[in-house]
């Protein structure tokens, strides 16, 4: 099983046991007639904690991986939650008028700490529960790569530091005719690199693998009836890029096979999809600028007294079909910053000052783009618009750039909240990774579990510039 999946059965588990009985406890006595307005509460706050901790990153492989850190953010996280819950249990006999004699008149107080007190300590036993099952070797994930080349030791290395699984036990089949054994296999004692005389299914079989993938550095002259053995036997078969996209959620740009992307599913965007996705932004951007407005009103005053000088900042960015627009954000750096030209913002950035700081570390300067979502320029979701001056340098020198703008550019997306802001080649060729999974796999769904995790960002924000 996954582990961020197994991580969340373990904390659904616990709560459904213990809520109940934190509970009892909590409520009046005697206990109010229980109707499905009672129901509702009881079950709102366990769900309101569970979104709280996968909007908050603690489902990630490297939380997961980092138990301590984990079981420190938990009192916030879990108390982020039970906030968000209460809020909607004291908002919503405001909105039933109609029901508004049923709904419990006053959301007792025992109820909020007996919440917090609960699923704090029901994950802190899940994380511990996790810990103990990972020293014990039961997560691992038994794979046999064919090939032993570059391309095999590739894949090895990004799963061990990307993976969605926490341990993998490879073993790497050879065969000359793949081509050489990459020089870092053959030094290394942990990776076992075997001959396969008699075909793959033998070797499946004793190794008892999970999975195969087909990684050679030289694909003419495989058997491919050794593989096809291997299916028919019940063996799940992957070709490299596609178990890559599926392991580490991006697209490795180093080996892209553009014929694996061409018959490969993805990039299929209908009409329905794409009004759910204009009525999504909408809708957001509208929850958001009216629950953001005294934020926004304070950055444009602290901007303004700084320097007296214009709170916004405007210039040219590309969205969907290469199309320019102007994008609005409030002006994070000294009055005339830019007069030679645009440069990308260097960590420490003398042109930043005190506020802009402050508020690029907060994302309040990102607010104003609310407006050019509601305009239709952006998207709630997608990748980041860039500058026509380095979309043009990026498109010259990274294959497949310009597939990025398939889709409008994002106020957040999977490259923004999964990889920190970049700066040179190497950094937007990370993004690119990011970016082209998520055209190929863009869904209202995708969407919505992108702006859950922006929270994270937001709250924890790492490599802001």
């Amino acid at each position: 099983m996954n582990p961020a999946a197994l991580m969340f059965c373990l904390d659904a588990a616990l709560i459904i046991i213990v809520w109940p009985f934190a509970a009892w406890f909590a409520l009046p006595k005697p206990l109010p007639r229980v109707g499905l307005e009672i129901v509702f509460i009881l079950a709102l706050y366990p769900m309101a904690n569970l979104i709280s901790i996968y909007a908050l990153g603690l489902y990630r492989r490297d939380i997961i991986l980092t138990v301590r850190r984990s079981i420190r953010r938990l009192p916030l996280v879990v108390g982020i939650g039970t906030i968000m819950a209460s809020g909607v249990v004291l908002t919503l006999p405001v909105l039933l008028v109609t029901h508004r004699h049923a709904w419990p008149h006053r959301l007792p107080d025992p109820l909020f700490v007996a919440a917090s007190i609960c699923f704090t300590g029901c994950g802190i036993a899940a994380r511990l529960t996790f810990l103990r099952l990972r020293k014990s070797g039961l997560l691992k994930r038994r794979l046999l790569i064919i090939g032993a080349g570059c391309r095999a030791w590739d894949l090895a290395w990004m799963l061990e530091s990307e993976g969605r699984n926490l341990h993998y036990d490879v073993t790497f089949v050879h065969d000359e005719r793949f081509g050489a054994i990459d020089p870092r296999l053959e030094g290394d004692n942990a990776r076992q690199v075997i001959q396969a005389p008699n075909g793959f299914l033998d070797v499946a079989k004793h190794l008892r693998a999970d999975q195969i993938v087909i990684a050679p550095d030289e694909r003419r002259g495989m058997a491919l009836d050794r593989l096809i053995d291997c299916k028919m036997a019940g063996y799940p078969v992957y070709q490299y890029m596609s178990f890559l996209e599926a392991e580490i959620r991006r697209i490795d740009i180093k080996r892209l096979d553009l014929s694996w992307l061409l018959y490969s599913d993805g990039f299929s965007y209908t009409l329905f999809d794409r009004c759910l996705k204009r009525a999504l932004d909408v809708g957001v951007s509208l929850l958001l600028l009216v629950g953001a407005s005294p934020f926004l009103l304070g950055g444009i005053a602290a901007v303004w007294l700084q320097d007296r000088g214009s709170p916004f900042y405007s210039h040219t960015r590309v969205t969907r079909g290469m199309r320019s627009f102007k994008i609005l954000k409030l002006r994070t750096m000294r009055l005339n910053s830019e007069t030679s030209g645009a440069v990308w913002a260097d960590a420490n950035d003398p042109r930043i000052t005190k506020v802009g700081n402050f508020l690029r570390r907060t994302r309040i300067d990102e607010i104003p783009q609310l407006f050019n979502i509601l305009r239709g320029d952006m998207s709630f979701v997608g990748p980041r618009p860039e500058r026509p001056e380095f979309t043009k340098d990026l498109a010259a020198q990274l294959p497949l750039y310009n597939e990025r703008h398939i889709v409008k550019s994002g106020l957040t997306g999977w490259a923004q909240i999964n990889y920190p802001y970049g700066a040179s080649l190497d950094d937007a060729r990370s993004k690119l990774s990011y970016d082209l999974y998520y055209v190929k796999n863009a869904s209202i769904a995708f969407d919505m579990l992108i702006i859950l995790q922006t929270l994270r960002v937001v709250l924890w924000p790492s490599g802001v510039r």
